[in-house]
């Protein structure tokens, strides 16, 4: 990326989901001073110093799920209900377990960190694509960002050497739809992660004809009837009501309150390497 641009890059790290990839991916569990577990540290720092460098942003800020109740469960009990119950994990073997050393290494950084209060990270995400000016690139392997992609932001999905920065090209080749359909098309298929059915006989290759013959799932539900195939004509017309909440769920609040202003995220790269954060903060 060119560095020299004048046009500002703002840098939004999805926290949970990169601290999650980072604590269940290390190879083992990896111990600092006095034996506590820091694997999960380790691999965000290193992860995050990766990112910022092949992106060389002007502005960086990192945003944590926090605990709290989820809005969406209000529209569909279901949601989410599938995820892990880690009531009985003990609390070392949690990713949360380092979020502390995590927000040191954080500030030690001087990137801007918060959790979410009313809402998830996607929703604060999107409202924050929505208003900064320039470049917005938010760093993140969950879909639900892809509805967000244009011209100037763009979706990094850590992995490495293997890493991908997925734009408005990577949504049409991949899924035959543009990226302002990605909510319609996902409330069609389902998605499992999310624990969201989607309409029964529809796959990608169906909810993608559907969207390119009739815009939007509004669009498919209003003319249902010129649905040639009678399966999956059928099919639309009785899961219109769950297809329509599948959308509400699936949809990101760009309205949603921004914990920083985005002029208070400007950044500048110290050059730390991964052991020098863990030094400064006491895990080396």
């Amino acid at each position: 990326m060119n560095t020299t641009a004048m046009t500002p890059r703002f840098l939004f790290i999805d926290g949970s989901n990169l601290l999650f990839q980072m604590f269940y991916g290390m190879p083992a569990r990896i111990t600092g001073p006095g034996g506590r577990p820091i694997q999960g540290t380790l691999g965000f720092v290193g992860a995050l110093l990766k990112i910022i460098r092949l992106c060389a942003p002007t502005h960086v800020a990192a945003i944590f799920d926090g605990e709290h109740e989820n809005p969406r469960a209000a529209l569909d009990p279901d949601y989410k209900a599938n995820r892990p119950d880690y009531s009985g994990v003990p609390a070392d073997e949690l990713p949360f377990s380092q979020l502390p050393d995590i927000c040191a290494a954080l500030d030690c950084l001087g990137i801007p960190h918060a959790e979410t209060t009313d809402c998830e990270t996607d929703d604060v995400l999107a409202a924050y694509a929505r208003a900064c000016p320039g470049e917005v690139v938010l760093a993140s392997f969950d879909s639900d960002y892809f509805q967000l992609i244009t011209d100037r932001v763009s979706v990094l999905r850590y992995r490495g050497e293997k890493t991908v920065i997925c734009t408005p090209a990577t949504i049409r080749d991949k899924f035959g739809i543009e990226p302002g359909q990605y909510a319609d098309f996902k409330a069609l298929v389902g998605d499992n992660s999310d624990n969201i059915r989607g309409a029964e006989k529809v796959g990608p290759k169906t909810a993608a004809a559907l969207l390119g013959q009739f815009g939007t799932l509004e669009g498919i539900l209003d003319r249902a009837g010129e649905i040639a195939r009678p399966a999956i004509r059928a099919s639309i017309l009785r899961d219109a009501d769950r297809l329509r909440r599948n959308l509400a769920l699936i949809r990101l609040d760009i309205t949603a309150a921004l914990p920083f202003p985005p002029d208070a995220l400007v950044y500048t790269d110290q050059g730390l390497t991964t052991t020098d954060v863990l030094r400064r903060i006491g895990l080396k």
